[in-house]
């Protein structure tokens, strides 16, 4: 594992295991937007801004995740900017009795999935997201999706990012969050990589969910929302 993949997360994730869902030319890439609207810049010089904004059409935007605000590129605004607090488990707990119960979803679950992450704003979320690796759930008796967690960039060897977190409001505080974490954790410690995650810096009560579970605070971040007006 190589930490310093995580300072440049998603460019890493699109010049390496995940370049097959890279769009763009060398000086910028972007991941398929039905994937989700994160890209990255080679630098902030400007053949690499130039690139960066063509990529995003009239309207559209950009999630840019940097050590710090990125640099708006020729025709495009930033729209947003939101601290990140990225976080790092070498030791994460262990799975616990009862964690064994989520369940892996896939394509037939994503009209709820989508609905749970658009509703309590986890990220960005996409027609695609749940494809970026395993994901799990939990279910009330009725049936119905309470919670998720699962997987999404890979950075580097033995890097692997815990995402998707989320819990309907009705279903808080019955700790489903932790055991769907430890639960996708340990499908990425069972290949031999390394959790990772990303949390808005705001966010106190899940960092605090976070370090129980065994995260480590890393380094600061910023996510830069790019748009190019219409």
């Amino acid at each position: 594992m190589t930490a310093q993949a995580l300072d440049r997360p998603v460019w890493n994730m699109l010049t390496g295991r995940q370049q097959h869902l890279a769009q763009g030319q060398g000086a910028a890439l972007r991941i398929d937007p039905r994937y989700g609207p994160f890209g990255a810049a080679r630098d902030a010089g400007d053949e690499a801004q130039a690139a960066l904004a063509a990529l995003a059409g009239p309207g559209g935007q950009v999630w840019v995740v940097e050590a710090e605000e990125w640099p708006a590129p020729p025709n495009m605004r930033v729209l947003h900017t939101a601290p990140l607090l990225q976080m790092i488990a070498p030791n994460p707990q262990l799975m616990q009795p009862g964690d064994d119960t989520a369940l892996l979803l896939g394509d037939g679950d994503a009209a709820e999935m989508t609905a749970l992450a658009l509703a309590t704003e986890p990220g960005p979320w996409a027609e695609l997201t749940q494809r970026y690796g395993a994901f799990y759930g939990l279910r009330d008796a009725d049936g119905r999706l309470m919670a998720m967690a699962g997987e999404r960039m890979l950075p580097g060897a033995g890097l692997c990012e815990v995402s998707g977190v989320c819990t309907w409001p009705e279903f808080q505080g019955r700790r489903l969050a932790a055991r769907l974490i430890r639960r996708v954790m340990a499908g990425i410690t069972a290949r031999g990589e390394v959790p990772f995650l990303h949390s808005y810096a705001g966010n106190t009560r899940a960092i605090g969910l976070y370090q129980s579970l065994g995260f480590n605070p890393r380094r600061t971040m910023v996510a830069t929302i790019l748009e190019k007006p219409e």
